[in-house]
């Protein structure tokens, strides 16, 4: 089964602009006209007309400014609907690209970091698409119209708009190159005491064992400040990137009324196409000034929003990196054949080629070659030094990690993508150390299978011998970990999964008997044989006792790799 290469379609493709980015965008424009008629009404109490030449003007600027309000206000709703359907989407896919991951990836993200991202980081995106997204269309078209119509009327007024307007977006970049590398370092630094604080969360017994509860803490507040430094970093850049628009747009409105100024009052002749401008005109340059820097204004204030989005962007596009895919799960669903159900399967492994990602393929290989038969109803002990690969065949015969070349074939059917998820339906896994998830007991051990009720949840416990365990009651809800277990009632608790499987005929157990005293070590081993009757078992341990009773023992290594043909 041959390793897949991973598509990704490009993150950026949600941000394309929308309907109500376009409206709240065309509401801006609604100021050129009732900027006009501002000035014009001025303009008629200039000229002596009196009340009559202010109220159809002031009527048509309130009709104006209701229409204005309502544009932004259904742009912004819609907006707003638009991005929580977009960030739910982006959720989704990340949660199902996180999914499509295998277990065993070295370079998956921490479960803490991956919820912290999802949850927290993941929300940076609705201010980005809500307001700094809108701003920039902004930004981008109502300066242009207000440009034109200033020039109409007076081409020097129009130029200092021009020169001022670019040197704002240029410091800004320069200021945002810097805001998008604290934001994202910020984003790191949350990340990362998450990470922290949930790993230690969950070693809490141990900490408080081994009276580490003061240092953690300690390391705790410093991660805690450590993150408040670099969160006033952004926001002393966000104010920054303010003062540079607010200086700019300052001057280009001051020296545009200045030269108006001057020029109704006949110092300055020029820059009007020939003419002088009127009062009214006057005005109406002097009302659009200020409106030419409001857009770069708004887009100043959200500037900081767009820092924080991009950088939560690519941590959502970093999550959704898998180095590691597990098979199968970009596969269509389609029924495959998984051999007879009704009999042990038989295992063959031919020309097996496997390494971690990252790692050299020659000189870090787990295998390279490696041939293994298994006969039906075989019980086979996989034996070896540390590192040796035990975990990683019996992953790669699980079909949780792809190999590299090679062919693994369990009861005639060869395993592949599309025939990975019909052959884990007659697997049953127990890793070295079983999860136990919040939830009851009963829940914990049938783990989501249909058709599993109460009393065969009580029939597997008798079998594993929890019986007599107070917390392994079916309805006893247990806590994340395994909160009132024992190490060897969790692992017994694992073989209650297994007993509870009526179709696992093919069983995958790894280091079984692993950090139990004897005693208890000799029960799961009891349990383990007298579950694998008539089944398939593959084994791995470093228990001499436990390899003693399979019916062949496979020593993995590099001097020992001829043994398993």
């Amino acid at each position: 089964m041959t390793k897949p290469t991973p598509s990704r379609s490009p993150l950026q493709a949600f941000a394309s602009p929308d309907v109500g980015g376009v409206v709240q965008g065309a509401a801006a424009l609604f100021w050129l006209p009732q900027a006009a008629l501002l000035a014009m009404a001025v303009q008629g109490l200039a000229s002596g007309r009196g009340f009559a030449a202010v109220l159809w003007p002031a009527v048509a600027i309130l009709l104006l400014g209701l229409l204005r309000a309502g544009c932004e206000a259904w742009g912004s709703r819609r907006t707003f609907g638009r991005a929580r359907a977009q960030l739910s989407a982006l959720r989704a896919q990340t949660a199902a690209a996180l999914a499509a991951g295998s277990p065993l990836d070295r370079s998956r993200a921490p479960s803490g970091l991956a919820a912290s991202v999802l949850a927290e980081q993941a929300e940076a995106l609705v201010p980005y698409l809500v307001r700094y997204q809108p701003a920039r269309w902004r930004a981008t078209v109502v300066p242009l119209f207000i440009l034109c119509a200033v020039a109409a009327l007076s081409w020097v007024a129009a130029l200092v708009l021009l020169f001022a307007a670019p040197l704002i977006p240029v410091f800004m970049a320069i200021v945002g190159w810097r805001a998008k590398a604290a934001s994202e370092a910020q984003m790191v630094e949350l990340g990362g005491m998450n990470a922290f604080l949930l790993d230690r969360l969950r070693g809490l017994a141990t900490l408080r064992a081994l009276g580490a509860v003061d240092a953690t803490a300690q390391r705790l507040g410093d991660a805690a400040q450590s993150l408040r430094r670099r969160t006033m970093a952004v926001l002393r850049i966000a104010f920054l990137s303010s003062a540079v628009l607010e200086l700019f747009s300052a001057l280009g409105v001051a020296m545009v009324a200045a030269y108006v100024g001057f020029h109704l009052l006949g110092t300055l002749g020029f820059g009007t196409w020939g003419r002088q401008l009127s009062l009214g005109e006057g005005l109406f340059v002097l009302l659009l000034a200020p409106a030419f820097f409001e857009p770069l204004r708004e887009l100043s204030a959200v500037w900081h929003d767009r820092a924080a989005g991009e950088a939560a962007w690519e941590s959502l596009d970093r999550l959704q990196r898998n180095a590691l895919p597990l098979p199968g799960a970009s596969a269509s669903l389609t029924r495959a054949a998984a051999g007879d159900k009704h009999a042990a399967p038989a295992l063959v492994i031919h020309n097996l080629h496997f390494s971690w990602p990252g790692e050299a393929q020659e000189a870090q290989a787990v295998f390279e070659g490696f041939e293994l038969r298994i006969a039906a109803g075989e019980h086979v002990a996989l034996t070896g030094p540390s590192g040796a690969g035990k975990t990683a065949l019996l992953a790669l015969i699980a079909g949780l990690v792809p190999a590299s070349r090679g062919e693994i074939s369990i009861g005639g059917v060869t395993l592949t993508d599309h025939t990975v998820s019909a052959l884990r339906q007659r697997m049953a896994w127990m890793g070295q150390s079983p999860h136990v998830f919040a939830g009851s007991v009963e829940a914990n051990v049938t783990l989501g299978r249909a058709g599993v009720d109460t009393p065969q949840v009580s029939a597997a416990m008798r079998f594993a011998s929890l019986e007599e365990v107070a917390q392994a009651h079916p309805g006893v809800a247990l806590g994340e970990g395994g909160h009132g277990l024992s190490g060897g009632e969790a692992v017994r608790l694992a073989l209650a999964r297994i007993a509870v499987h009526p179709h696992a005929d093919l069983l995958l157990v790894d280091e079984p008997t692993a950090h139990l005293d004897t005693e208890t070590a000799e029960r799961v081993a009891d349990a383990l044989v007298a579950l694998a009757r008539g089944k398939t078992l593959i084994v791995a341990t470093h228990d001499p006792v436990l390899a003693t009773r399979m019916h062949r023992t496979v020593s993995l290594g590099d001097d020992a790799m001829e043994q398993a043909a």
